[in-house]
């Protein structure tokens, strides 16, 4: 069984979404970068000051920056037995950062699974999104609309608006599918000469299908993706 995995994907590729359910069901930590980010933001930590205007802008986070927060992550006793990272690495910087790392614990990364969506798939999902500023939760006005148009109907935040958030405007997630295009694919080509990347078809199917074919990956049993 894969312990150790990273999963790449464009963002608004459903990287998150199959994270959490890998996680909960082999009871391994889910080390989001962006949940990490985004805490560091609210807190008003120095951490989240640095990162504010880059992730404002749709940039990515330093290297430097962000594999000090990972790697400081993976130091935490629950990552000894597996984990799976979503958002990191993102860069050829950060991917040999960490296979540094882990090489001086005797450790290495057992699967890379790439889930892979159209650009303009991408545009739909994540222009349409629709955040609630009480509780976080997210929703898409075209695949996930709220009961009642604009409005929160999760118990407790009694129809609180819905904000489109910064970095969901169609003009920044261009530009971040552009950073994604430049800075990340070529992180494809380097794990697939590691022999560990694993392709998956992320848009097209039910989510139970995709974390069915992921699930092949992770136990052996698909050794090609798709």
């Amino acid at each position: 069984m894969a312990g150790r995995v990273v999963i790449l994907g464009a963002p608004g590729a459903g990287k998150g979404t199959q994270a959490r359910r890998i996680a909960k069901k082999h009871g391994w930590p889910h080390i989001s970068t962006g949940d990490i980010f985004r805490s560091h933001l609210e807190e008003r930590t120095p951490i989240g000051q640095k990162i504010e205007s880059y992730m404002r802008n749709g940039k990515l986070v330093p290297d430097e920056l962000a594999c000090q927060i990972v790697v400081e992550r993976l130091a935490k006793p629950d990552c000894a037995d597996g984990y799976i990272l979503d958002g990191f690495p993102r860069s050829l910087p950060q991917a040999q950062e960490l296979d540094k790392v882990l090489a001086d614990r005797n450790d290495e990364l057992d699967v890379v699974i790439l889930l892979e969506v159209a650009d303009e798939e991408i545009v739909a999902r994540l222009s349409g999104r629709r955040t609630c500023p009480n509780c976080g939760k997210i929703y898409n006005l075209k695949f996930n609309p709220p009961k009642v148009d604009m409005q929160c109907d999760k118990p407790g935040c009694d129809g609180v608006k819905l904000v489109h958030r910064e970095d969901d405007q169609e003009a920044t997630v261009r530009n971040r599918i552009d950073v994604y295009h430049e800075t990340t694919e070529p992180l494809i080509d380097y794990y697939e000469g590691e022999g560990v990347l694993r392709r998956i078809d992320g848009a097209g199917h039910t989510l139970d299908k995709i974390a069915e074919r992921i699930e092949a990956v992770l136990n052996g049993r698909d050794t090609h993706g798709r």
